[in-house]
């Protein structure tokens, strides 16, 4: 019996999409990042030159770039563990009951992730703004000085990753809640009988049941926070100072705000590679783990 096609009927309009807009334009990066593509170039293809390894002596050389990766690695660093924890002690709680209030409870923590970027920087410009935001008027009421949320070099990172969280926790939420589902009811029964209290059942039973999903989220967060683009674009623009300036951001800039296409496609390439270099381990170490 021949096997079905249907299911690669289902995968392939993802597997396209993936080739598309994913695949195809790190292969364009390659033989660009070897040119002095600019907006010359593309009126008119004579224009465009061979210059080798020239754009990633440059680009190593260049301060704001690695300004940029250092932020991003900041970025990163604050960002996915807080994520990962906060996405999964909500599940949690909202796992306990299933009464109306706690399923319209997951809906709402999933609205930031599906609410438009321009919306979601205008309410927290506001929130931020130094003269009237709602933040610096609840720290006049306690007694405090008003503070440059988007201003100040190590308050706009903790700023920017704030609002990234507040995005990013939705859509985690939902994949542990479905995994959380799927833990045998049997097995926390049994830790009940012998005694177990609700922390020790988390540490001993739900969290070792749920490696795969904890797997899923980190590399597809991690991956998420080294492309770091959205909040930094809309509510800083890379300021104050380039001190919010994310590598994406800083590709976007000098590639299609300056013109010089060879140049960003270099740091794509590099990006790629940090980016394959900090999740393949982690998939390596998850098939590892499997395979024992």
């Amino acid at each position: 019996m021949k096997p079905s096609l249907a299911p690669y009927a289902f995968v392939a309009p993802a597997l396209l999409l993936l080739l598309t807009f994913g695949v195809l334009p790190i292969l364009v990066a390659v033989p660009v990042s070897l040119t002095d593509l600019n907006l010359a170039g593309l009126a008119d293809w004579s224009r465009i030159g061979f210059v080798g390894l020239d754009n990633y002596r440059r680009l190593f050389a260049d301060p704001g770039f690695w300004q940029a990766l250092a932020n991003t690695g900041i970025f990163a660093l604050l960002g996915v563990p807080a994520v990962i924890v906060v996405s999964f002690v909500a599940a949690l709680l909202l796992h306990r009951s299933e009464n109306r209030f706690f399923r319209a409870l997951r809906a709402f923590y999933f609205v930031p992730a599906v609410t438009a970027i321009v919306a979601v920087s205008l309410v927290w410009g506001y929130l931020y703004n130094t003269q009237f935001g709602l933040l610096n008027h609840l720290l006049s009421v306690a007694g405090l000085p008003p503070a440059r949320w988007l201003g100040d070099p190590v308050l706009v990172k903790l700023s920017v990753v704030f609002v990234a969280v507040w995005r990013g926790t939705g859509l985690n939420i939902i994949i542990f809640l479905a995994a959380l589902k799927a833990i045998p009811q049997e097995y926390l029964e049994a830790a009940e009988l012998d005694g177990a209290s609700g922390t020790r059942k988390i540490f001993s039973i739900v969290i070792p049941l749920l490696r795969f999903a904890f797997l899923f989220v980190a590399v597809t967060t991690v991956i998420g926070w080294l492309q770091f683009f959205d909040e930094p674009f809309v509510l800083t623009k890379g300021g104050p100072l380039g001190e919010s300036t994310s590598m994406s951001l800083f590709l976007y800039q000098e590639g299609f705000s300056a013109g010089e296409f060879g140049y960003a496609g270099a740091g794509t390439l590099v990006l790629f590679l940090i980016i394959a270099g900090v999740t393949l381990p982690q998939v390596r170490a998850r098939r590892t783990d499997a395979d024992r």
